[in-house]
């Protein structure tokens, strides 16, 4: 679990990101070298301490790899 406010704010950034993407056609493959990138990003930025950007990396994969966050809702039917 994340604490770190600023690491939580990555967080929230790129499963929004991943989600975005998701909607735009592409899938697993593109979505892991989009993480990819990013993690690597913050790595060479020195954005957050190194072990911050290993437990973002933890988070996001197991976001990744769950189904539900990428299930589009079910409209309700219209009983009119």
């Amino acid at each position: 679990m994340l604490q770190d406010a600023q690491t939580i704010r990555y967080y929230q950034r790129l499963s929004d990101a991943l989600v975005e993407q998701w909607n735009r056609g592409y899938r697993f493959d593109e979505l892991r070298l989009f993480v990819d990138g990013y993690l690597a990003a913050l790595r060479h930025a020195n954005a957050i301490e190194p072990y911050m950007v290993h437990r973002l990396e933890e988070e996001i994969t197991r976001y990744l790899y769950d189904p539900s966050n990428f299930e589009t809702p079910q409209s309700e039917p219209d009983y009119r």
